[in-house]
């Protein structure tokens, strides 16, 4: 389903510019991109392929999943388990907040807004299908994209413990998407640890 109205391109346009603004870098197809600029575009190329019939809100919070992320850095919180956690928190508090300012200022109204907030925030996300439909993509995003690098930069036994927390984030069609994706032999035997350990 395309969505064509006038409010939802001015708001996808104005989340771009927004993730344009991000100084760190990111090489894809020979091309320079800002890297939440083409996280974002990710997020909707899979929501699209994977839930193309998805409500106009679902893919206004697709977009912004990480609207502006870079401007409240991991590093500025303690490095252990409760910092990671209340950034994360915080983050995703900022992103709602990023994308009601973009909302509001695009015509849409107060429901629409609140509806698009919950799901940033990721609230009800075992009873509302939506949530769980945008949780799946995002773990979708992950794997199909920085899964590879980022099983390449740490221990064997870290990754696999991301892999299960992921695998348990995600719906029984989510995982099934899943395992059509195309590894490398290291990474499915680190998929094959998680699924199987």
């Amino acid at each position: 389903m395309t969505i064509t109205t006038d409010r939802f391109r001015e708001a996808i346009q104005l989340i771009d510019k927004a993730n344009n603004q991000d100084p760190n870098k990111e090489i894809h197809e020979g091309k320079e991109f800002s890297k939440e600029l083409l996280y974002s575009q990710r997020m909707s190329t899979w929501l699209s392929k994977f839930a193309p019939e998805a409500s106009e809100d679902l893919r206004l919070a697709a977009r912004s999943q990480h609207i502006c992320r870079w401007t409240i850095p991991r590093k500025s919180y303690p490095m252990d388990r409760k910092g990671y956690l209340l950034w994360r928190t915080e983050l995703k508090q900022f992103h709602a907040q990023k994308a009601e300012e973009i909302l509001s200022v695009t015509g849409y109204d107060p429901d629409s807004i609140d509806r698009v907030r919950s799901l940033i925030l990721k609230q009800r996300l075992k009873t509302d299908p939506e949530s769980q439909t945008l949780e799946d993509v995002v773990c979708l995003v992950f794997l199909d994209n920085y899964f590879g690098d980022f099983a390449a930069k740490h221990e064997p036994e870290k990754v696999v413990g991301i892999l299960k927390k992921t695998w348990n984030k995600m719906s029984e069609r989510g995982r099934n998407t899943a395992l059509t994706l195309q590894f490398n032999d290291f990474e499915q035997t680190l998929i094959n640890q998680a699924l199987n350990g």
